[in-house]
């Protein structure tokens, strides 16, 4: 089953702390759930002011500069993996260097039938 590993830390004390994972350290734990065979994909954001928000609102789109909302943790990146269950899935996003200093948010793909 895939299961999408959303990765939330504050940018501001993302690269401060001193557990702060290093670019190294992510791109050695990429590369171990790759040959695992469970990576499907992985990727960094960048910054969040350089998001831009979509709303379709009575057939008129709205565009918006930054994010959706106001939090202290911004999605910084994610990892879509393919697990046995949400156990495995678990384990996969309790090593995620960055699980340090933010937050994962473990949420399983529905399929759609398209």
């Amino acid at each position: 089953m895939k299961y999408l590993c959303l990765v939330y830390c504050n940018e501001q004390l993302l690269h401060d702390s001193p557990d702060s994972p290093r670019d190294e350290e992510c791109f050695a734990y990429a590369e171990t759930v790759q040959a695992s065979g469970r990576m499907l994909a992985a990727e960094a954001l960048q910054p969040v002011q350089t998001a831009t928000t979509v709303r379709m609102r009575g057939g008129k789109l709205s565009i918006t500069d930054g994010p959706f909302a106001e939090t202290k943790e911004q999605l910084a990146g994610f990892y879509l993996v393919d697990a046995r269950d949400l156990n495995e899935a678990i384990q996969i996003a309790g090593k995620i260097p960055a699980a340090r200093v933010g937050s994962v948010e473990v949420r399983p793909v529905r399929q759609l039938d398209v």
